[in-house]
């Protein structure tokens, strides 16, 4: 799954003379919280959030009175305040890759360019949304997590006792056990009883951490 099947585009772009005010009004009106800023040849020069303006704002504590706060909201430009090195990905990035790089820099959102053209934006809300496909979120059936050895053919064996039991497998997730020798998985099944499918599990797995049936409501 690469970044361009789930960024998010088109994208809502200001310049670098947009006003605090007008920016603050374009994210509210969009509810968004980043605004990539790009300049006359529609380039990407810089990016603004939603902290970045409540930091410029002035405090409760300030001297100013509300007309020269409101003076200061309307004339100030963005490109005194944007971030201007940017941290881009491209759309044939992987989607994990980028979701690292957004863990990693503790970045909420990252602009999509091709070239210096933005063509899309990346959020952690898109991120959300694909992990609860990849685990099944929205799907009912039994959940089950369990401890197994790292050894090749182990999860085709898995897969095979489940299928035997005429189990269908909706979403499997793999994750790095205490010890190199072992790890732990997340599988969600449908078309079987809770029962069953811990004894077809049991030849095969170390622990069984947890088994439940999940119902969307």
């Amino acid at each position: 799954m690469l970044v361009g099947s789930r960024m998010s585009h088109p994208v809502i772009t200001i310049t670098p003379e947009t006003t605090l005010e007008d920016a603050h009004f374009l994210m509210e009106k969009e509810h968004i919280r980043r605004l990539p800023i790009v300049n006359k040849d529609g380039n990407l020069v810089g990016i603004i959030t939603e902290s970045d303006l409540l930091k410029a704002s002035p405090s409760k504590a300030t001297l100013l009175d509300k007309w020269e706060i409101n003076t200061l909201m309307n004339t100030l430009p963005v490109e005194r305040i944007m971030t201007k090195d940017v941290i881009t990905i491209i759309e044939d990035m992987p989607l994990e890759e980028a979701a690292r790089i957004m863990a990693d820099k503790k970045i909420s959102g990252l602009p999509v360019v091709s070239g210096e053209k933005v063509i899309g934006m990346l959020t952690e809300t898109d991120i959300f949304k694909v992990f609860l496909e990849v685990m099944g979120a929205r799907q009912p059936g039994i959940r089950v997590t369990f401890k197994l050895i790292n050894k090749p053919g182990q999860l085709a064996k898995i897969s095979r006792a489940v299928c035997d039991i005429g189990g269908d497998i909706i979403a499997m997730g793999t994750f790095s056990g205490e010890s190199s020798g072992e790890g732990e998985m997340m599988m969600k099944v449908s078309g079987v009883e809770l029962e069953a499918l811990k004894n077809a599990l049991k030849p095969y797995i170390v622990e069984l951490e947890d088994a439940r049936e999940m119902k969307i409501v």
